[in-house]
């Protein structure tokens, strides 16, 4: 007699919103692995994990949109099983539990020792640094806190992913190497705020003796510094950048508003002033620097003349990379007890307006590159181009360059150098220098 054959579950991690989701996907795959998990990344899987976002409204309802959809797979015997983790389920555990029942088990930012179990895993402590990457074999995030101490206004990190944990340099160090040792050439480090990185382990700003330690990593060649708070940025950071060469000049600092009244009632600790002195000793100590920033447009209380003055420093600042978002009213946050008062079509035509003037810089800033050399990294192939990226872009955000592929052949994650012979708003297109 023929006995039933036990499937093999497999299970497929959904990851939505940030880059510190990803960071979280690939640690909760690499514990999958270790306890002989058969696990993927958004491919097909009996067993579902959705990794969600609980941000901003359209994050919200992408991820809401994404449970809905597996549920329906479910019910319809496509899939078994479906978990829910991440931020959404951090911050609305209780709702998503009444409006859908359906889902097997939801679990909070911090819950992954329980998530590992109901997949019938083991936590590890002991696997500092093993993740199952899901970037580009060159590129990997390194997450080197988690949480946010700041009280802005309008942001609910806090609610979701509580108070600033640092890792200590030691940890990260051998997560660095061990990514370096898999073939990534390049280092994303993010975390809510890089510029209270240490305040809580060493008792100070300790960012740059993190870099310090990271450049000393054989193996990787660029290290990226994103998401820092104006307040209080460590400028021996830029000493650093500076002197070693695998540090880019690059930076991404989220100022969100320039109007000193936006900004104090955004509770961001600066003002119009010392923002505007601070980029201008970020330029000076490092003249090469790209600064990538955001900004927020329709904050409760945005009068025309705010939005102007805002417009008009854009001008002026020529920042080399920007984007714009539209304020969204978040619950239990301190902003949330605030009149939502700008109209949804005024926030939209006051972001075009942004990225309107941004564009423009950006094309001029990119007409200036044609017929320069830079350092290339080839992130991917597109069509009839390979795609790749100066020290100067961050991937999925920034500019990218563009490589005729029918001239030349290039290989994924590899550097080169290449010539820029023709520049658009935000694309530039160049040809390898032999």
């Amino acid at each position: 007699m023929r006995t039933k054959t036990l499937k093999k579950n497999k299970i497929n991690v959904v990851t939505l919103g940030c880059s510190k989701n990803v960071y979280d996907s690939e640690v909760l795959m690499g514990q999958l692995k270790a306890s002989g998990k058969d696990v993927v990344h958004e491919e097909e899987g009996n067993i579902v994990v959705i990794n969600t976002c609980g941000f901003i409204n359209n994050a919200k309802e992408e991820s809401v949109n994404t449970i809905l959809e597996y549920v329906q797979k479910k019910q319809e015997g496509d899939v078994d099983k479906v978990f829910v983790t991440g931020c959404l389920s951090e911050r609305y555990k209780p709702d998503l539990v009444k409006e859908i029942p359906n889902v097997d088990e939801y679990f909070g930012t911090t819950e992954l020792p329980g998530l590992l179990k109901a997949l019938g895993a083991d936590y590890k402590h002991e696997l500092i640094g093993e993740r199952l990457t899901t970037t580009p074999k060159n590129y990997a995030y390194l997450k080197i806190a988690e949480g946010c101490d700041r009280p802005c206004s309008f942001c609910a990190i806090p609610l979701m992913r509580g108070k600033h944990k640092s890792t200590p340099i030691e940890e990260l160090v051998i997560e660095a190497e061990k990514l370096a040792n898999k073939g990534v050439k390049e280092l994303i480090l993010i975390a809510q705020d890089l510029t209270y990185y240490g305040l809580d382990l060493y008792k100070k700003r300790n960012l740059a003796e993190l870099l310090e330690a990271l450049v000393k990593v054989d193996g990787v060649e660029w290290i990226r510094l994103h998401y820092a708070f104006p307040t209080g940025f460590p400028l021996d950071v830029l000493d650093v950048m500076n002197r070693e060469p695998k540090i880019c000049n690059y930076l991404d600092i989220p100022l969100q508003h320039i109007s000193d009244d936006i900004l104090k009632s955004m509770r961001r600790g600066t003002t119009k002033e010392k923002t505007t002195k601070l980029i201008s000793q970020f330029r000076e100590a490092v003249p090469e620097m790209t600064i990538r920033t955001t900004l927020i447009v329709g904050y409760p209380g945005e009068t025309e003349e705010n939005f102007q003055e805002l417009k008009q420093w854009v001008s002026d600042m020529r920042f080399e990379r920007l984007g714009c978002f539209t304020y969204s009213h978040e619950e239990n946050t301190h902003a949330y007890n605030l009149e939502d008062d700008v109209p949804e079509d005024v926030k939209i035509d006051r972001a075009n307006q942004i990225m309107e003037i941004q564009s423009q810089i950006s094309w001029e800033l990119n007409q200036q590159k044609i017929g320069q050399e830079f350092k290339v990294v080839i992130d991917r192939k597109e069509g009839n181009y390979f795609i790749g990226r100066t020290e100067f872009d961050s991937p999925d955000v920034d500019n990218e360059v563009l490589i005729d592929a029918t001239k030349t052949y290039l290989k994924t994650g590899e550097y080169t150098s290449v010539k820029i012979i023709e520049a658009e708003d935000f694309d530039l297109y160049g040809e390898v220098v032999t």
